[in-house]
């Protein structure tokens, strides 16, 4: 039986970081492939130490 990747794994493929809401800093890690939806991701700012969602 053939199982379809759990899709909650899955990511656009966006390599670059995304920008902190809070201070503008792209030098941000994705923490979780995806937040509390398909639709959103989870960054953490290594600038200002926040953590954001992205919406995807």
């Amino acid at each position: 039986m053939n199982r379809r990747p759990d899709p909650s794994v899955e990511t656009s493929g966006e390599d670059r970081g995304a920008e902190c809401p809070y201070c503008g800093s792209t030098e941000t890690e994705r923490e979780h492939p995806k937040g509390p939806s398909l639709c959103r991701s989870m960054h953490y700012c290594n600038d200002c130490e926040q953590p954001f969602e992205k919406f995807e």
